[in-house]
């Protein structure tokens, strides 16, 4: 394209964008897909994103509902003589282009990565000052999903930033989802409402469940940090809106507890489920946890509310999560080092979801079937009597989680 021809896109997308906004109704639940990042970081090529496509194809995950097949850094080649980002063609000789189509062909969607600074994480070409022309050559690709990161933003406004690119996307024409990788650091759930789908609320996830990994000018979070850092801003979540804990860890080395109690955590947290291992080979335990449709059905439900850590005793953690139709989520979480047996009295949770929903559990006054949503098996009903109890143990590093069906 001759540069004339850009500078006209460029102009006309800086007139649409006057009182452009996001693209709408893409993410009413909170995402579901597969990134590169976990498993591969950069060694990445057209090779492992077409067999990761034909994977998810025929595995049931599309099926299940992951949607996204997301290329994280190092995609990257070099700009052409007009400014126009390219794919490096070691990496991906048919182009990304053609890479979209055969994701598209499968009845998937394609994802890709840029930064808000001089250059990405990796040192790779970032979008600061190239926003317009780089939305417009997503667009022309076929691209479904950004990421967006924020490592080389010195003296960069990150709702400047991520205000111009969530434009720039909507002003090219193709409706793409903006996941914001801000980190947290300006605490974008104040304020990135209507400039992106998703945002991150902490630093990058690594493998561990509950230690905290320190490098000299930075830290990564366990699974444990990770709900920490999320449990407090729900309110700021919803249809549209999705706080980001970062992706999954689950089947990258954890224990079958601690990759069921992480997926569990996020599907109570309505937070965005993208999977971060290698779904070309993976074991009969990571498949039941990812596939686990009553567990994503909970994620995905369409109420759009973010659950509620509601108290902590004897070393559990006690999680609620409203649904649509008067159904709740139940969730104990155990992360301490040791199987703990509880005494669980139903009139003890009594409560009122006063910052989100509305929603009141009434356990005095309703009755529940109680499912379980790890063994698929019904386990009675829920008791207006003050005294009934029900005696649960919960293992080290697990969950215990049900859904409360309303009679």
């Amino acid at each position: 394209m001759k540069k004339t021809g850009i500078l006209l896109l460029l102009l006309t997308a800086f007139a649409l964008s006057a009182d452009a906004q996001k693209w709408e109704h893409i993410a009413d639940t909170p995402q579901m897909g597969w990134s590169s990042w976990n498993k591969f970081q950069g060694n990445i090529n057209e090779e492992i994103i077409t067999g990761i496509a034909d994977a998810m194809a025929a595995s049931g995950l599309k099926e299940a509902g992951y949607t996204y097949i997301n290329i994280d850094d190092c995609w990257h080649g070099k700009r052409d003589a007009d400014g126009l980002m390219q794919a490096d063609s070691s990496k991906f000789p048919h182009g990304m282009k053609w890479l979209a189509d055969y994701v598209h062909a499968r009845g998937m969607k394609l994802g890709i990565y840029t930064d808000c600074g001089t250059a990405t994480c990796a040192g790779m070409p970032g979008s600061l000052g190239h926003e317009y022309q780089d939305a417009l050559q997503y667009a022309r690709w076929g691209i479904d999903y950004l990421k967006e990161d924020w490592c080389n933003t010195e003296n960069v406004n990150p709702m400047g930033a991520y205000r111009l690119m969530s434009d720039a996307l909507r002003a090219a024409g193709r409706p793409i989802f903006l996941s914001m990788c801000e980190w947290g650091t300006a605490k974008p759930w104040r304020w990135a409402r209507d400039i992106g789908h998703s945002w991150r609320i902490g630093p990058d996830i690594w493998c561990s469940f509950d230690s905290l990994r320190v490098f000299p000018t930075s830290v990564q979070y366990s699974v444990m940090h990770c709900i920490h850092a999320n449990d407090t801003l729900r309110a700021y979540a919803g249809k549209g809106h999705w706080n980001d804990p970062d992706m999954l860890e689950v089947g990258n080395g954890m224990t079958a507890s601690e990759d069921r109690a992480h997926f569990t955590m996020w599907c109570m947290m309505a937070s965005p489920l993208i999977l971060g291992n290698d779904i070309r080979g993976m074991s009969d335990e990571t498949r039941d946890i990812i596939l686990n449709r009553e567990m994503i059905a909970v994620d995905q439900d369409t109420l759009g509310v973010q659950g509620l850590h509601f108290c902590s005793e004897r070393g559990l953690d006690f999680w609620f999560k409203p649904l649509a139709g008067g159904d709740w989520a139940f969730t104990i979480l155990n992360p301490t080092k040791k199987a703990i047996t509880y005494a669980l009295n139903w009139q003890d949770f009594n409560l009122t979801d006063e910052e989100v929903s509305g929603r009141s559990t009434r356990f005095d006054a309703e009755v529940y079937r109680v499912r379980n949503l790890w063994t698929h098996r019904f386990e009675g009903k829920t008791s207006k009597k003050a005294k009934v109890e029900r005696r649960i143990t919960v293992p080290s590093h697990d969950v215990v989680a049900y859904r409360l069906i309303r009679q």
